[in-house]
């Protein structure tokens, strides 16, 4: 894509605010690492973290760039509207959910993890079966974060995205390294107060540019049907993403995965005291859905903004303006709608101010990155070695800490590496319904083990078929892997007549019939009852196979 002369326009001043607060947050990252003598301090932050700077990291990580780049995107697009929102009360239901149940359980023992506690409680199968599915979520969902990182970066400097994806992942990589997870969860601290005031920022200094202020900016947001909250719409094709029975029976499953499940944000919740400190981090996280109402107030500007000023010439070329169009209004979008934010940021805010907020955006999704690498890390080690089940002193000789690193360095050059893969098949797909997507192929196996767990009883067997299955069944969902399939020349035509896969308009790739999001409490189903159902009815031992 040729991205015209907006780079020109991000200047030296922009230059020097960038690296320097890239500087600052590693300098405080380093400061606040803590000694790191065990695999315990480098995993948990020795049990010692307080818990509000967990809650601005379980922040900071479901926000992320994800949200800062891809929400304004998809409101900007056509249709796009305030519906997204509606996930909120999803996702609040769920935290409080492991907030009450989940979070007591884990802390009954010395555990690192979730998947420690399925280990103990339904066996070393489970254990690894969910690292597995955890390992294959995290490689398929973070590239999302590091693609998106990618998009300011390239915007800002002109780089080939290549460049810019490993760009990304050195330095996350490095981070990463420094100090574990108490240097994950205070740059985190940092780059949730940054996102909190650049969003703020970002949306007064919209309407301010904008004819009739803020009544001006939301009469003509609510003209183009850009304020739509609520959608009642029940169905399950592919496009009814964003309705409130979505919200209500199939956002909840993916949260409680995401939170009480997912060694991501997780292992934050395993940094605090105790047991209650840990709930009341995850509960007041919950705060973080008023950024994601900042975003969409963001993306409704942007879309009042470029009504009223047409495109430039270069901005034009970035965002292939052309033929997409809102009737009656002057916006015309056929591609890249996740350039948007980044575009507006270098070519409207002053020198030195656009420079913070992409800053921002490109440390947080580096943070992101780095979070996914300590838990991949720590998962990985965890399955050949359960650090649980052994001694400080057996620890200690073990120098686990020194191997986390190696697994570290692994990890981001395999994260990378897919990066890589999947901007070759992403095509025109939003960044923000790509994201939610990756997670439907692993989020409803993980929650159907722990829940077996919980209980008391599973079938390693059946488990594994369950998930099978299940991976299965997103992969003839979702277009992921056909986009990849059709890239390489194979035929694609007989795949059409599949009850879940059509042909796109030109004949020419595949499209979805059904809407992935019910994918999360089907697959949940289907793994809990492949596990439960097969299982002798007597109740296992803990720690051992079933």
């Amino acid at each position: 894509m040729t991205l015209g002369a907006i780079h020109l326009q991000f200047t030296y001043w922009d230059w020097v605010v960038l690296f320097g607060y890239l500087l600052l947050t590693t300098w405080v990252g380093h400061a606040m690492k803590g000694k790191n003598a065990t695999i315990k301090d480098f995993f948990l932050g020795g049990r010692s973290l307080p818990w509000w700077a967990v809650t601005g990291s379980i922040i900071a990580t479901e926000i992320s760039g994800v949200t800062f780049i891809g929400v304004p995107g998809m409101l900007f697009a056509l249709e796009g509207d305030f519906t997204y929102l509606q996930w909120a009360i999803g996702s609040i239901i769920a935290r409080f959910m492991v907030a009450r149940w989940f979070v007591k359980v884990y802390y009954e023992r010395e555990i690192y993890s979730p998947y420690d506690y399925m280990g103990n409680r339904i066996g070393n199968g489970a254990k690894t079966l969910a690292t597995v599915l955890f390992t294959l979520g995290s490689v398929l969902g973070q590239s999302v974060r590091v693609l998106v990182a990618a998009i300011p970066l390239r915007v800002v400097t002109g780089l080939p995205i290549e460049w810019s994806i490993l760009i990304i992942g050195v330095f996350a990589i490095g981070w990463t390294l420094m100090g574990g997870m108490s240097t994950v969860i205070w740059t985190d601290v940092m780059q949730f107060l940054l996102f909190a005031i650049g969003g703020t920022v970002a949306l007064f200094w919209l309407v301010g540019g904008i004819e009739g202020g803020w009544v001006g900016f939301w009469e003509t947001a609510q003209q183009y049907k850009r304020t739509r909250l609520w959608d009642f719409t029940f169905g399950f094709r592919a496009e009814l993403q964003f309705t409130f029975w979505v919200a209500i029976f199939a956002v909840p499953f993916q949260n409680l995965t995401a939170f009480g499940v997912d060694q991501l944000n997780a292992q934050r919740m395993f940094c605090c005291r105790d047991a209650k400190a840990a709930g009341k981090a995850l509960i007041f996280s919950s705060i973080g859905q008023v950024l994601t109402l900042l975003m969409l107030m963001v993306g409704a500007a942007l879309f009042v903004w470029y009504h009223q000023r047409p495109f430039t010439a270069d901005e034009a070329t970035l965002v292939k303006a052309g033929s997409e169009t809102v009737a009656g209004s002057n916006v015309r979008v056929t591609g890249e709608k996740d350039f948007i934010f980044p575009m507006w940021i270098v070519t409207t805010l002053p020198p030195g101010v656009s420079g913070l907020l992409l800053a921002g955006i490109f440390a947080a999704c580096i943070s992101s990155l780095d979070s996914i690498l300590a838990a991949l890390s720590q998962t990985t080690l965890s399955a050949f070695y359960h650090p649980e089940r052994r001694t400080e002193e057996e620890l200690a000789k073990m120098d686990l800490v020194r191997k986390s690193r190696y697994l570290v360095i692994g990890w981001g050059l395999a994260l990378t590496g897919f990066t890589l893969l999947l901007n070759f098949v992403r095509e025109d797909i939003p960044i923000l319904p790509l994201a939610f997507g990756m997670t439907a192929y692993t989020m409803g196996p993980l929650l159907g083990l722990l829940l077996c767990a919980l209980i008391g009883r599973a079938n390693i067997t059946g488990l594994s078929v369950g998930a099978a299955l299940s991976i299965l069944l997103v992969v003839f969902v979702r277009i992921d892997f056909w986009v990849l399939w059709i890239k390489a020349g194979l035929p694609f035509e007989a795949l059409a007549a599949l009850p879940t896969l059509d042909l796109n308009a030109a004949g020419t790739g595949l499209v979805p019939v059904f809407s992935f999001v019910w994918a999360w409490p089907i697959t949940t189903i289907i793994t809990f009852c492949c596990g439960y159902l097969t299982a002798s009815s007597t109740r296992p031992h803990a720690g051992k196979n079933v």
